[in-house]
This record gives structure tokens, sequence and C-alpha cells, in this order.
């Protein structure tokens, strides 16, 4: 695929490519190197918790449809791996 889009393509843009019409060249290749040295690494899980949010913020990740929660919860993450790299380079 040499066609650069102007804007991003929507999944159901995407979706239609047909593979041909797909760009990979920016992937490389997984070759057997690279599965040898692969290892299984378990997702972690959640933990149910009750937290109290400010409704606007409820509000406007619930505005961004469906997986809210999910979204809300990687922003934590990502702040908590931020704070925990921190700390370790403090050491």
């Amino acid at each position: 695929m040499t066609k650069k889009y102007e804007k991003e393509l929507t999944l159901e843009q995407l979706a239609a490519l047909s593979d041909d019409d797909i760009d990979y060249s920016d992937i490389p290749e997984l070759d057997e190197t690279f599965w040898q040295n692969a290892t299984y690494v378990e997702p972690e899980g959640t933990q149910q918790i009750t937290l109290r949010v400010k409704k606007s913020v409820v509000e406007a990740y619930k505005a961004t449809g469906k997986g809210y929660q999910t979204r809300m919860n990687s922003v934590l993450e990502s702040y908590a791996q931020t704070v925990l790299k921190r700390g370790s380079q403090r050491s």
C-alpha cells in the first residue's frame, strides 16, 4: 500500500481493506529467533473496588462510549507505572 491517508481510517474502513492493501513494511518479521526467545506473560487481573470519582470525570469517560471503565483503568495504570518508575530511579 503506497497510498497515504490524510486522516486516520475508521475501524470499518480498516476492516474493508484487503490484506494486499495494507502496508506491513514497518512491522518486522517474526522469525524463529523471536519465537525461541518469546515468553508467555500472564495478564494482571483486576480487583473490584469502590472509588469516588467526580461526576464530570465519569460523564466525560462515558461519553467516549463502551469500554469507558477500561479506558479509565488504562489512564490510572499509566500514572501508576510512571510513579513506580520515578520511585525506582531515586533508589
